[in-house]
């Protein structure tokens, strides 16, 4: 455990409620990037930020082909860093996808995309996990309700809400296919849940979400207060968003797919250290302890 103030409790015997301790946008207003200062505000204010078009259709191509080509190799689905439907055994999700691939770590180095890390969170960043998704039709199971900083913080030991996720749409994004929803605002408030951190929890967590889930009470306070937003869009479309964002997505019982490669990056000024609530760290493919800046 690690001996540094913790600024967000998790994981003990009640659910406690925070408010937040960190800005949202780390960078100063004016700074030069990507992300116009109407959009900085939007995002300070919600926790989001959703682009139209980031990619267009030919790298939308490009990299649904790779992603096809990753979760049809053996040798990748036999990869630890793999994770399956525990229905179908079909391939969930595929992490730290920018060392497996360097098609898909061209696009991390992408300016549209670290340019607009690097603008909220005020400095240079790595990445501290990445990953393809792989919602396919007919059954894809979703995940639940959570704020990704309670786990980072909990089990990977990053100290402060100074990590942004981007996820960019390999197919389109409908109303029906199991999408991407969030409680705008919910990121100002941190939410530490109940319950002891099993050991290795990340097996049975990247399946199905367990420790580290809220109450009902709690989110149905935040969703009366805040409402939920879903995400669709057409392929190429993105949304960044706040790594304390209460967020979520449902299955997918329609025929259509719906696939998207998962960004996080995380600021060079705020270094993982030893887990605040788990008694070991999870694996390197799932919190990053190589810290070198995205360039």
């Amino acid at each position: 455990m690690t001996t540094l103030t913790d600024l967000y409790p998790s994981r003990g015997a009640a659910e406690v409620s925070v408010p937040r301790q960190d800005p949202v946008v780390w960078g100063a207003p004016d700074a030069p990037g990507p992300v116009a200062p109407a959009d900085l505000e939007s995002y300070e204010r919600d926790g989001f930020l959703a682009i139209e078009q980031l990619i267009d259709d030919d790298e939308v191509a490009l990299y649904h082909s790779e992603l096809e080509r990753l979760v049809s190799d053996p040798a990748i689905r036999a990869d630890e860093r793999s994770i399956v439907e525990p229905k179908s055994q079909e391939i969930r999700s595929v992490f730290e996808v920018h060392k497996i691939s360097e098609i898909f770590a061209r696009l991390v180095r992408d300016e549209r995309v670290v340019g607009r890390a690097r603008q909220i969170l005020g400095s240079d960043v790595y990445v501290h996990q990445s990953r393809i998704n792989v919602k396919p039709g007919f059954g894809a199971s979703g995940f639940y309700w959570h704020s990704d900083f309670e786990t980072w913080h909990a089990e990977d030991g990053l100290p402060n809400m100074r990590t942004v996720s981007v996820s960019i749409a390999l197919t389109e994004n409908y109303d029906t296919n199991g999408g991407l929803m969030i409680m705008p605002g919910s990121h100002k408030t941190f939410l530490g849940c109940a319950g002891a951190t099993p050991k290795d929890n990340y097996k049975k967590s990247l399946q199905m979400q367990d420790a580290g889930t809220p109450s009902d009470e709690a989110l149905t306070k935040f969703a009366s207060q805040h409402g939920i937003k879903l995400f669709t869009g057409r392929a190429g479309s993105a949304t960044w968003f706040d790594c304390n964002c209460m967020h979520g997505s449902g299955d997918n019982i329609t025929p259509f797919p719906r696939s998207n490669v998962f960004i996080v990056f995380n600021s060079v000024e705020n270094l993982a250290v030893e887990p605040f609530a788990a008694p070991v760290r999870r694996p390197e493919f799932i919190g990053a302890r190589d810290f070198t800046p995205v360039k």
